[in-house]
């Protein structure tokens, strides 16, 4: 099992830290999106947490069953109403198996990162492919690289900064893992929380993919489709498993 980063002390602020991802104009063009793709069959989320895009998606009629390697966060799940359908194996998500076969896998928010090895993510890959029925889709949700905001010999990059705030990401770009550290100062508290992740190519993401025997089927830079192009500051990636 994975070392577990996201402790009760982090999920009991999850929703709040994330509030913006929660906003109608943010996780409606999600859930509208994965809908569409399972079409009435079932889905698979990778990394459930608290259920950000569970919940709404099971409320469109879609059975979700999730995977997670955090019990604290799957607790802050259950805690909201209209969870009783939604079923929850905890383990990690890059080779936990469910015993069970979906119309959709899905990994949303980046999540793919907490996978800190190539390896694990292309088990990942594979894992999902497993859970995949033919004609089925895997979607994945992650940034791109900002590597050419990184100057030369630079490992760290600042991306959040206020006055009760600071967050940084550090850089090791030989393994593409980054280290990213929060500092946060907060009701007379001083906290750290610090987690690695590693960042992933696109076209890297194909390759993967290649190997656990699914076909790309589209990808775009945002939930409403809109163009994946080189100024993209993430990508929706979509890919099959032949029928």
């Amino acid at each position: 099992m994975p070392e577990i980063y996201f402790d009760e002390r982090i999920a009991a602020g999850y929703d709040a830290d994330s509030a913006d991802m929660f906003d109608p104009a943010v996780l409606g063009p999600a859930v509208d999106f994965l809908a569409d793709l399972a079409a009435g069959g079932p889905a698979l989320e990778l990394g459930i947490g608290t259920g950000r895009v569970a919940v709404p998606l099971s409320r469109r009629g879609i059975r979700v069953h999730g995977i997670d390697v955090s019990p604290a966060m799957v607790e802050r799940l259950r805690a909201k109403p209209d969870t009783v359908d939604i079923g929850v194996t905890i383990g990690d998500f890059a080779t936990t198996a469910v015993g069970d076969t979906f119309s959709l896998v899905y990994l949303v928010y980046n999540t793919i990162t907490n996978l800190t090895t190539q390896d694990e993510q292309v088990e990942c890959f594979r894992n999902a492919a497993a859970h995949l029925d033919p004609g089925g889709c895997f979607v994945i949700e992650v940034f791109v690289p900002v590597l050419q905001r990184l100057p030369p010999g630079e490992t760290f990059r600042v991306f959040r900064r206020g006055p009760a705030r600071l967050s940084l990401d550090e850089y090791d770009v030989v393994t593409q893992v980054l280290h990213s550290h929060h500092y946060s100062f907060e009701d007379g508290r001083y906290q750290v929380f610090s987690a690695p992740y590693r960042y992933v190519w696109p076209s890297e993401l194909d390759l993967m993919a290649r190997l656990a025997g699914l076909r790309r089927r589209e990808r775009w830079g945002g939930w409403t489709r809109e163009p994946f192009t080189s100024r993209s500051a993430s990508h929706i990636s979509v890919w099959e498993k032949p029928a």
